[in-house]
């Protein structure tokens, strides 16, 4: 394992705000990056220069000596680079919009779009060229360099990445699972602590807390303490804030009934779904296709205009910072840290926190092959993520992992080979989908909605 005293961190999709604004938190405020330098890459120049006076700004505060450097081409950054994060997303909340609406039109609704069903092929037939482009480049600049895919469907691009580049250092990362919040959350709804306490050191060890799946679709398999079981009592609760808490709020539609449906699987299945928002849009059961009525209403369409405003109101935020309309010694305290950089920290310093990320299983589940791509709890530090143990998949959930395994695996290589014939296989093959003839009318259907940003290779 080779130390590294100032590590240089390219965050390419500068100007995603819901990570650029807390890579600079951390990258500012970790005595492990603070020495080191942070280069912020976006093809938008508008938004790279507003979130680069931003960082200049919050450095000149802090008073480090961290190094801000900025670029629209990720080449003129990339050379030395010890961490590389991959944040883009070419007008997501548009495009997941287009794909939701033609999926509803043809009887498939979506919350959120980007992971299973036809708006997670198409978001990753807009996103994977363009990362493998960046990992060309990568191999050639800075071959050394740690890459963390943080673009949805985090899967399918982890995946593509480790078995079409396997000579880069990669991993993938979503922060549904980001440590340690998530084990503080169920520790709470075990009963184990109370509200607003934190998990002692001790009390963190005798919590033995399993999670695993695809990403998005990932299950509690064990929840004990000191040995005794609490998954019922995790359940319990959940079912209670399930009685009275049937929306998230301003959630949007991602937020909808999570409780009520986490409480319904874990009836069926006795486990617990842990990334509801998402797991709920990989079932039928709540397509809105049901004879009898359900008494959980079918998903709801995500929402492009509202997805607009919450945007708009962070970029005010941003802005806020910049004009001195809100102090800039008040950033520490309004932002925080990020799943990427609280890792990246953890590798640097050698901190020896683990961390839940997208690896091939290769033995952690024992029931499943080792090239499944699935999230797992890691011990990670320079020499990469190690999985740790985390027994049987159990039936009926693995099942239905191993079909979300190959319209993922499907999509990975349709779109990395330009294929169409796999393409269509693989909306075929996802659960969302019922009729031939309809997968082949939404695939026409995009395919020309979407002909300005999709690669040539589809048209020719």
């Amino acid at each position: 394992m080779t130390a590294v005293q100032h590590p240089k961190v390219v965050v390419i999709g500068a100007g995603s705000l819901f990570f650029g604004r807390q890579a600079i938190w951390q990258m500012v405020f970790s005595e492990h990056l603070n020495t080191g330098t942070l280069a912020l890459v976006d093809t938008d120049s508008e938004r790279l220069e507003r979130m680069t006076t931003l960082a200049e700004m919050v450095v000149a505060d802090a008073g480090v000596s961290l190094k801000i450097e900025s670029a629209n081409n990720w080449k003129d950054v990339l050379p030395d680079a010890d961490f590389v994060v991959l944040s883009f997303a070419e007008k997501t909340v548009y495009y997941r919009g287009i794909d939701c609406t033609i999926s509803e039109k043809y009887g498939i609704r979506m919350c959120s779009g980007d992971t299973i069903g036809p708006g997670g092929i198409f978001r990753a037939m807009r996103e994977l060229p363009v990362i493998m482009d960046c990992i060309r480049d990568i191999e050639q600049l800075c071959p050394d360099a740690w890459v963390i895919n943080y673009i949805n469907p985090s899967a399918v691009n982890g995946m593509a990445l480790a078995r079409y580049a396997p000579q880069v250092k990669s991993f993938a990362l979503c922060d549904s699972l980001h440590m340690p919040h998530i084990k503080q959350r169920y520790a709470q709804r075990a009963g184990i602590i109370h509200e607003g306490e934190t998990l002692s050191e001790d009390q963190n060890a005798r919590f033995d807390m399993r999670i695993t799946g695809v990403n998005h679709f990932t299950w509690m398999l064990k929840a004990e303490y000191d040995g005794e079981n609490v998954m019922p009592n995790i359940a319990e609760a959940i079912r209670q804030i399930a009685a009275t808490e049937d929306t998230g709020g301003d959630g949007g539609a991602k937020a909808l009934y999570n409780n009520r449906i986490a409480h319904q699987l874990y009836e069926i299945f006795g486990y617990i779904p842990v990334c509801v928002a998402h797991t709920k849009e990989y079932m039928n059961y709540w397509q809105g296709k049901s004879i009898l009525e359900n008494d959980i209403p079918p998903l709801s369409i995500w929402e492009t205009e509202d997805r607009y405003d919450r945007h708009d109101a962070m970029w005010k935020q941003v802005d806020s910072f910049i004009d001195s309309t809100v102090p800039i010694h008040t950033y520490k305290d309004v932002i925080g840290a990020d799943h990427a950089t609280d890792i990246i920290e953890n590798m640097v310093g050698g901190l020896n926190k683990p961390f839940y990320v997208n690896v091939p299983n290769n033995g952690a589940v024992s029931n499943m092959n080792d090239d499944a791509f699935l999230e797992l709890l890691c011990d990670i530090d320079m020499d990469g993520p190690k999985p740790r143990p985390v027994g049987e998949m159990p039936r009926g959930i693995r099942g239905m992992q191993e079909v979300i395994l190959d319209v993922h695996e499907l999509t990975a290589e349709a779109v990395v080979k330009g294929d169409y014939g796999l393409l269509r296989r693989a909306m075929l093959s996802d659960p969302l989908v019922t009729s031939i003839a309809d997968a082949d009318a939404i695939l026409s259907e995009l395919l020309e909605i979407e002909r300005d940003i999709l690669p040539d290779v589809w048209y020719s």
